[in-house]
């Protein structure tokens, strides 16, 4: 199987046309392409680099046809990434229609330390790759920088330089599911969901999840917490040693784009929750609505949170919460 430039031709045809439509100089010359092995690199993920989540990149490298082959690419991070971190054995290009379509290239990728390598089995001129590294707890409010390395069969070796870049503080909980039968504790330190029907450890119970429905108050979704005046807690039993009460604000628009996973192009970031202030602020959250959210501060005053709503459910009495947490202590 051979792959060549062919598929790289209305690329550089859109980028001979970009530089046409904004030149103002009429002596400008498309650039002629060197005749080596050339590589490049672009970060393809947005937002804040979170601890277990991935800093995406496509790594692209190319040699003219008559001077080899590419025979290898390798990425060597400053900081060992995590047991998810790869290098694709798949190509990618741009079909006409706008679809990214990935040729198999290689072996699939390993890793040895903070080396990750992917070794071509097809005669291929042109690639471009992509690599996803797993931001490790070791690198967490540390900065961690790439080398991006390609090889051809003609021995020559090129690398690109990215970096570098800062991963957050801050952990994250996607995707939890609160009910108001059961599963009804949220502990911001465990950064888990407790159900009522199992043994829990009182002090780590931070929120309580209920629903309720009244004549007279709009109440349904509600956060309260454990400390919270007994009108808001209507009937609910609260467990015996469960005593933590909670700072929150209420916040509507701020859609996480990490947390919604919908392109609003909002990131939360560790600054974020140095700016909130939580001075006389309630310890509960009634009616609340589907995309609002909450920031949080835990009673100890050791952590903040931004509690995301991404499913509000009337009829099964339940929501889907994903959660950003910042360490203060």
């Amino acid at each position: 199987m051979t792959i060549n430039f062919k598929s790289y031709i209305p690329f550089f045809a859109g980028i001979v046309l970009l530089f046409a439509a904004c030149s103002k100089n009429d002596d400008y010359a498309v650039p002629t392409p060197k005749n080596q092995l050339q590589n490049d690199c672009i970060k393809r993920s947005l937002g804040p680099n979170v601890v277990g989540g991935y800093i995406e990149f496509a790594y692209a490298m190319a040699i003219p046809k008559a001077k080899g082959k590419l025979v290898s690419a390798q990425v060597e991070a400053s900081i060992p990434g995590g047991a998810g971190t790869y290098l694709e054995n798949r190509s990618f290009y741009t079909n006409s229609s706008g679809v990214d379509v990935p040729v198999k290239i290689g072996d699939p990728s390993v890793t040895n330390g903070n080396v990750t390598t992917t070794n071509f089995t097809v005669d291929t001129n042109a690639a471009t790759l992509r690599f996803f590294y797993q931001a490790p707890d070791a690198a967490r409010g540390k900065q961690v920088s790439f080398t991006f390395t390609a090889k051809s069969s003609n021995g020559e070796t090129v690398t690109y330089k990215m970096g570098p870049y800062s991963v957050s503080k801050m952990d994250m909980a996607l995707d939890l599911g609160v009910t108001d039968a059961d599963s009804s504790y949220i502990s911001i330190a465990d950064m888990k969901v407790y159900r009522r029907s199992q043994p829990v450890d009182p002090a780590k119970i931070d929120l309580i999840y209920m629903y309720r429905t009244f004549t007279t108050v709009t109440y349904k979704h509600a956060l309260v917490a454990p400390a919270a005046p007994k009108d808001y807690l209507t009937d609910f039993v609260v467990p015996a040693g469960a005593t933590n009460d909670v700072r929150l604000v209420k916040a509507f628009n701020l859609r996480d784009q990490q947390l919604a996973r919908l392109p609003y192009g909002i990131f939360i970031d560790d600054p974020d929750f140095l700016a909130q202030d939580f001075t006389n602020t309630p310890d509960y959250f009634l009616n609340i609505k589907q995309e609002a959210g909450a920031w949080i501060e835990t009673a100890d005053g050791k952590y903040r949170a931004y509690i995301y709503f991404n499913v509000v459910d009337d009829t099964k009495k339940r929501m889907t919460i994903s959660i950003k947490r910042y360490t203060m202590k």
